[in-house]
């Protein structure tokens, strides 16, 4: 049963849409043979026409993917839309042809085809437009419905109390279900009331259309049908909105913004008209004078119009109808205070609630060396809403380099359109800048970090040396102090060859200190460089290892790369000296891709397997991390340990062989 109302959907749509559309293309055609005199019916046959075509498009529409209520109401309109201006058609061209008056049902289908459905639209759909049970509302269906068959009934008829009747109470009953709509818009269940406010202005604009017709204003004739006509270009959209944005009866169709905001503005365009057409007529004085009135008033009324039309792009597409604005309005939030994770959710939610988007998603760039695609997302970084459909995505840039991405959702039933993507691309620099604040933050956050793990890393090098070295070295002295002074009455010579004794090893720790001071920051880096630096350091290595030096020109290198190299080195060259047992090391450093390298091999003993590095290997590594490089310690071909560093520093090796 469920496949084979899939099938015979679209041919029902199809159906409604072709009979609506055939009666008023064959109404038209009739009238353009027959040629009337322009008076006031010809803006009824407009109304009944424009009906026709757009409610036919709507129930079509509806009708295709769900046998909806409303969309059988809609097609109801439409078709009687039709048949009304089909029979007005009739009339004249059988008084055109036939010279005698026209059949008495002519007239009744010209007067009675469009009620039932025009009626119904305000008075029964409103009530409908909704995913959870009637309830209470059935009570508004009765009426409307009721009211609706008492003017049909009594048109049809020719009972004229009996429309009067119906219209009198068709438009307190068209306002009771805008009121009851917009109350369902502010109470009602979340998920329905996204675009409930639309249907609540579209009901009352149809309530209101058949003021004319009861209240003797002293207006001319056509003034209700132009007024009916506004409201008719209105409210299918509004229906359209409604059922769409909410996502009732499984209808999930993409609606252009661009046909909302033409629709509307079709209607306030119409409605200008209306009232410079009015004025015109009541104005004083006969042809020119007249014309130059209207003209007159036009003018006056033209600012009127672009401020309406202005608040009708407002109302679709929100504050992003005007670019600048939002732009001023997000570049505020850089001045504010608060986490960078705050000011970027800030933005996100500011930039959603703006252009009334559904989700708005703010995403970083890939790490570097992910496996994932080039186009796959980056991490998200600040998110507000929640998608329900793939999103639209615009690049965020910042000084020429790609920082992130902006993924964003139009509200369920709407599409983004040109306007909206136009939005985007204007705004999004000043999110791409948010996104580049917070990545400098983060930048600035792990500079500190490693600043926090050199200063450990010094800590924990000054507390090898005094731990291992000066503290014990300390604590013999004193004992050997104590030894001289205990022979110093019973044996002078022996005093004096142990504090020959103290005294070499007093030596020896002068010399540990003066490394250690060396090793945070020789005198020697800071005032010659780096070269002087590891020549000098190679030149203390008295007892050991030949140390031997293949240097490249690092005069280009700043203080802060410098002192990492020495550090690292001078921390390998005291590994060969304590633990490699070997008789050479070689220091080498060029540069490569990009990058300062730096080795230090040994022909020692090697790496021994299964050995667990140590602090010295520790602090090597993290002072190659705080420039951004890596440290590895490897087994040396043919023999001994290879120390390798790599640091990144942006010269290129062509820039280095050209030096000078």
């Amino acid at each position: 049963m469920g496949t084979t109302d899939a099938r015979t959907r679209p041919r029902v749509a199809a159906s409604v849409a072709v009979v609506s559309w055939g009666l008023a293309l064959l109404a038209l055609s009739l009238l353009a043979s027959v040629r009337p005199a322009l008076d006031e019916n010809l803006w009824f046959l407009l109304v009944d026409v424009s009906v026709a075509c757009v409610y036919g498009t709507v129930a079509a529409v509806v009708l295709s993917r769900r046998p909806h209520p409303v969309g059988w109401i809609v097609a109801l309109a439409a078709v009687g839309g039709g048949a009304a201006a089909l029979g007005y058609a009739l009339e004249a061209w059988w008084q055109e042809n036939r010279g005698d008056g026209p059949p008495g049902w002519l007239d009744a289908v010209n007067s009675t085809a469009w009620v039932p459905g025009t009626l119904a639209i305000f008075l029964v759909v409103p009530w409908l437009v909704r995913d959870h049970p009637l309830g209470r509302a059935r009570a508004g269906v009765a009426a409307g419905a009721l009211v609706c068959g008492l003017t049909a009934a009594g048109s049809a008829l020719v009972v004229d109390p009996l429309v009067g009747i119906g219209l009198v109470l068709s438009v307190p009953l068209g306002l009771l279900a805008a009121l009851a709509v917009e109350l369902r818009r502010r109470r009602g269940p979340a998920a329905e009331r996204n675009g409930l406010g639309w249907l609540a202005v579209g009901t009352l604009l149809m309530a209101l259309s058949f003021v004319p017709l009861l209240v003797p204003l002293g207006l001319p004739l056509w003034v209700t049908p132009v007024l009916h006509l506004a409201s008719q270009v209105f409210f299918p959209a509004a229906i359209l909105v409604a059922v769409l944005r909410g996502r009732m009866w499984g209808l999930d169709l993409a609606v252009s913004r661009a046909v909302l905001a033409g629709a509307m503005t079709l209607a306030l365009l119409v409605l200008y008209l209306v009232v410079v057409a009015l004025v015109g007529t009541v104005l004083p004085g006969r042809g020119s004078a007249q014309v130059v009135a209207a003209g007159v008033v036009a003018v006056a009324v033209q600012p009127l119009r672009l401020r309406l039309e202005r608040r009708v792009r407002r109302l679709v597409h929100g504050a992003g109808a005007d670019p600048a604005r939002v732009v001023s309005r997000l570049g505020s939030q850089l001045d504010r205070g608060g986490s960078v994770d705050g000011l970027l959710a800030d933005v996100a939610e500011d930039l959603g609630r703006s252009m009334r988007l559904e989700s708005v998603t703010v995403l970083g760039v890939p790490a570097a060396g992910s496996v994932a695609a080039e186009d796959a997302p980056g991490p998200e970084l600040a998110a507000w809403g929640v998608p329900t459909r793939d999103p639209h995505v615009v690049p965020l840039r910042h000084r020429g380099r790609q920082v992130g991405s902006l993924a964003v959702t139009a509200p369920p039933g709407e599409a983004l359109g040109a306007q909206g993507e136009r939005t985007l691309g204007e705004l999004s620099p000043v999110v791409a800048a948010a996104v580049a604040v917070r990545a400098a933050e983060q930048d600035v956050a792990d500079l500190r970090r490693r600043l926090a793990l050199a200063r450990v890393a010094e800590r924990r090098l000054i507390r090898r040396e005094v731990h291992d070295g000066l503290g014990p070295s300390l604590a013999g002295l004193r004992l050997g102090l104590q030894g001289v002074r205990n022979l110093l009455d019973t044996d002078p010579d022996g005093a004096r060859e142990l504090l020959d004794v103290l005294g070499a090893e007093l030596d020896e720790r002068v010399v540990a200190v003066r490394e250690l001071s060396h090793q945070l920051l020789p005198p020697v880096l800071v005032e010659l460089g780096l070269e002087a630096a590891l020549a000098e350091l190679a030149a203390r290595e008295e007892t050991g290892p030949t140390i031997h030096l293949d240097l490249a020109d690092t005069s280009w290198l700043d203080l802060g790369a410098a002192a990492a190299v020495h550090a690292i080195v001078a921390e390998a060259v005291t590994n060969v000296r304590r633990h490699a047992g070997a008789t050479r090391c070689l220091v080498s450093t060029w540069v490569e891709d990009g990058a300062l390298v730096v080795t230090v091999r040994d022909d020692g003993r090697g790496v021994p397997d299964g050995a667990r590095h140590g602090v010295g290997t520790q602090a090597m590594t993290e002072r190659a991390e705080e420039q951004g490089g890596r440290v590895e310690v490897l087994a040396a071909p043919g023999g001994g340990t290879l120390v390798r560093a790599v640091l990144p520093t942006g010269r290129s090796q062509e820039q280095e062989a050209g030096r000078g």
